[in-house]
Formats: structure tokens, C-alpha cells, sequence
């Protein structure tokens, strides 16, 4: 597959580490030379300097040929030409926008982006994309990941286990025989700087982050096997009055009534805007960093801070402080990862990463076939991929005991019919038309799209 990357920045940096590691044939553009060189050297790409939108350096990047333009400059409108100038001169068969400005993106204006107006296929919105994380995760509290699958039946759920932690030190094959009602499927495990894609033989210890596959009608059960019985939080505390915020605030103020939120935003008149836009919620100017705001916010008596802000370092203090002062639990976003590592030893209980969510988000629309979802786990640690499962598929008419999956892929659970959920077994028997959710690791991705592009058109 042939893919042009506009914008070398975090984001699309990461989109051609995955799709170059893939064997995919990509081509980055970016304007600042020091970045083209960066993502040249260290990735196996072509790069080019020069403006996404003109058509000469479209042309030069080889779009008549090209299958996929991915636009994910800093520039909303250079993101919209390149992609309309992709169509138009080129023809290039899918168009994927980043847009930011949430001007917009308002409903009365959606018109814009209709194929007889801007011939964009997919715009993702990394600001509402990671506010409907975090609201994610603030619906199953304890997690430090929750993502919905097969339209809600299935959840996808990241927790720490703890030193008390009832399901560790057990091989997983034993686990249903040990909790017969617990209804869920463990998919990877991060053991400090170790991932491991899991066997029947392998025990969760404490210490570890443990991702797996739940039956959404089971996940208080689930989460209570693994130590986590926190309450949803009903008092918040968000700190940035940003995009992410105020998309986010007013998220929760429409489908989340009940709950009581206060913003603490430095900027007077971004505060001054965030509350002509949020009637239901209470806008503090000042400093998150400052105790007598965190004081006025009534801190010890928020169950959740939510750290929003465009400054890491404040967002990181903000939610050490916060926890310090009495806030039972912290969601933390980060846009420099290399400070991930070190948040869990700090007590912050939940990191969330623009890029990475932005990163998920396009490779759903980039991988190919019967694939109805992609989600990004840990840093490229592997993907989790929803897909139906066709009469050609090697998985169908024996036991998955029996099934030649390449090594580092784990089938999670199905889904039959309308509504029946499957966590699998090694005798359970996938059947045509089932929506099947596997873990692949990074390395086992391209193996798996060799394995079923053909006869299951899987990606």
C-alpha cells in the first residue's frame, strides 16, 4: 500500500513508524527540513520538503499512484487543500484530514465536509477524540483504560493490579475453573519495561497493568476479581479551559447530569469564555498549582481531577497536588511520553496521550477489508482489531486450540449474532458472520494481514 503523511510532527511521525514497519510503501511532506531529515533517518520513508497543499509537491511525493493521504499538519486549512487537491488532480482513493479548529466542526457548518463540498473521506479531531477517552474512563472508574467494542457489548479495559489483587500469581488457563463468572479474556500484560502477550501458562503478579476483553454486562464483576470497586465519580475537578476541556465539560454537563464540575483555567479570558459556554459548571481563574485555588475548588472533596492543560509539567503537578490535598484519583494528559513511565511510581493513576489516541484513530480508517475498529495499545505495543469473520477465514469450523494464528495473537472474544457474547475457550469453534476481537502484537500486524488480506480481505 502506497501512503503519503502530511505533517512530520508527533503524529505523523508515528503513523509512518507503524505503516513503515508494516512494509507499506509512505512518503512524508513537511515544510520544516530538521523533521523530514529526522523521519528519514530514523524510518525506512522517503521524505520531502516542501507545502502538502501544492500540487507539484503532491505530484513529486507520487499521489497519481498513491492509495491513502493522511494530512496531519499544524494547519487545519493546509490539512483540507491537500487532501481536496489529492481528489481533484489526482484521484487518490481515501482522503483523511486532521482538523483541530472547532469552528469547524459545529454542527451547522457539517455541510463542509460532504463529498459534493470537500472531498474529505474521515477528519479526526484529536480534542474530541481524547475527551471521549477521558469520559471513557470516568465511566469505569479504577481502569486507566477503557475503550467499547462491538458497539458497546464488549469492553476493552486496562487496570493495575495491585499488591491484593485477587487474580494474581494464578496461570491464566486456570482462571475460569478459580472465578467460574468471571467473563473476560486477558490480552497483554506490561510488567515494568517487559510486554508480554500472554499464554494459559502465564500468571499476572502484583505491579503489573493488565489489559483484557470483558463482557460489558459482567465489567463491575470484572473490575471487583481484580481489587477495583471505586465509585463513579460525581465531583470533578477539570484543570485547562482548552478545546479538551470545554469539549469535554460540556460533554459531561449534557449526558452526565448529577455531576458537579469545576474548571480552574489560568488564562482570564479563556476562563471568561469557558463559563458563558458551561452554565452547569463552575469556572475558577487561577493557578491549578496555586493551594488556595485547589482550596477554593474544594479539592478534598473531588473524587477525580482531570488534567487538561497544554502544559505536561502542570498537568503532572497539577493531579500530584490534588491527590496530595484529598482527590481520590487523577487522569493525567501527557503529550511528551517519555515522562510516561515514571507517572505510575508518582501516584498519578491514569495517563491520556493525544497522540497515541489520535495514532488509533487513523489506523482504523487505514487498515483495509472487514474491519469494523483498530485501537493502539501502549505505545505500539500492538493493536487491538475488531473484524468480521467471513466462511474463507482460516479461523472458521475448528477449535481455536487448533487454529494456526500467528505467534503474539490472542482471540479475546466474539460476537454472534445480535447480541450474544462469546469469551473464548480453546474448544470454541468461531462460525461465519461472527465479529471477532483479537489482540496483535506490533511484530505480528503485517503476519496477520498476509495471513487474511485474500481470503478474509481482513485489513
Amino acid at each position: 500500500m502506497k501512503v503519503i503523511i502530511c505533517g512530520a510532527g508527533q503524529v505523523g511521525y508515528n503513523i509512518a513508524r507503524y505503516l513503515s514497519a508494516e512494509g507499506n510503501d509512505v512518503t512524508v511532506i513537511d515544510i520544516q527540513a530538521e523533521l523530514v531529515n529526522k523521519i528519514s533517518d530514523n524510518l525506512d520513508v522517503q521524505g520531502i520538503v516542501g507545502y502538502a497543499s501544492h500540487p507539484d509537491v503532491l505530484d513529486r511525493a507520487g499521489a497519481r499512484d498513491t492509495d491513502i493521504i493522511i494530512a496531519v499538519t499544524y494547519a487545519d486549512e493546509v490539512n483540507m487543500v491537500a487532501c481536496e487537491v489529492a481528489h481533484a488532480l489526482f484521484d487518490v482513493p481515501k482522503k483523511i484530514a486532521r482538523v483541530r479548529q472547532q469552528v469547524y466542526l459545529q454542527p451547522k457548518w457539517s455541510d463542509l465536509f460532504s463529498r459534493a463540498h470537500m472531498a474529505i473521506d474521515a477528519i479526526i479531531s484529536p480534542e474530541i477524540e481524547v475527551a471521549k477517552a477521558i469520559e471513557r474512563r470516568l465511566q469505569v472508574p479504577g481502569a486507566f483504560d477503557a475503550i467499547p467494542l462491538s458497539d458497546g457489548l464488549l469492553t476493552l479495559v486496562g487496570v493495575h493490579c495491585g499488591p491484593d489483587c485477587p487474580v494474581t500469581n494464578t496461570p491464566l488457563h486456570h482462571l475460569s475453573a478459580l472465578f467460574p463468572d468471571l467473563h473476560i479474556s486477558v490480552v497483554a500484560i506490561m510488567r515494568g519495561d517487559r510486554r508480554v502477550v500472554p499464554t494459559g501458562e502465564d500468571q499476572m503478579l502484583a505491579g503489573d497493568d493488565v489489559y483484557f476483553v470483558a463482557d460489558t454486562a459482567h465489567l463491575k464483576r470484572a473490575l471487583a476479581a481484580f481489587g477495583h470497586e471505586e465509585a463513579e465519580a460525581r465531583n470533578l475537578i477539570v484543570v485547562g479551559g482548552g478545546n479538551i476541556g470545554l469539549y469535554l465539560t460540556h460533554s459531561l454537563e449534557e449526558q452526565h447530569r448529577g455531576l458537579k464540575v469545576k474548571m480552574i483555567e489560568i488564562d482570564r479570558r479563556r476562563a471568561e469564555l469557558a463559563a458563558q459556554a458551561l452554565p452547569e459548571s463552575v469556572v475558577i481563574h487561577g493557578d491549578a498549582l496555586d493551594v488556595e485555588v485547589l482550596t477554593e475548588a474544594n479539592v478534598k472533596a473531588a473524587e477525580t481531577i482531570i488534567a487538561v492543560s497544554n502544559d505536561d509539567e502542570v498537568n503532572i503537578l497539577a493531579s500530584l497536588l490534588a491527590k496530595r490535598f484529598g482527590c481520590q484519583r487523577s487522569i493525567t494528559l501527557i503529550n511528551k511520553m517519555t515522562y510516561a513511565p515514571l507517572l505510575g511510581s508518582l501516584g498519578v493513576d491514569a495517563v491520556v496521550s493525544p497522540r497515541a489516541i489520535t495514532v488509533s484513530t487513523i489506523l482504523q480508517h487505514v487498515r483495509r477489508g472487514r474491519v469494523r475498529s483498530v485501537h493502539s495499545l501502549s505505545d505500539g505495543f500492538g493493536e487491538i482489531i475488531e473484524v468480521d469473520a467471513l466462511e474463507t477465514s482460516p479461523l472458521i469450523g475448528a477449535p481455536l486450540r487448533e487454529a494456526k494464528l500467528p505467534a503474539g495473537v490472542i482471540v479475546g472474544a466474539l460476537v454472534r449474532g445480535e447480541n450474544e457474547v462469546i469469551i473464548p475457550r480453546g474448544d470454541t469453534v468461531v462460525r461465519p458472520k461472527d465479529r471477532v476481537v483479537l489482540f496483535a502484537a506490533a511484530d505480528a500486524v503485517k503476519k496477520v494481514e498476509k495471513m487474511f488480506s485474500v481470503r478474509l480481505e481482513f485489513f
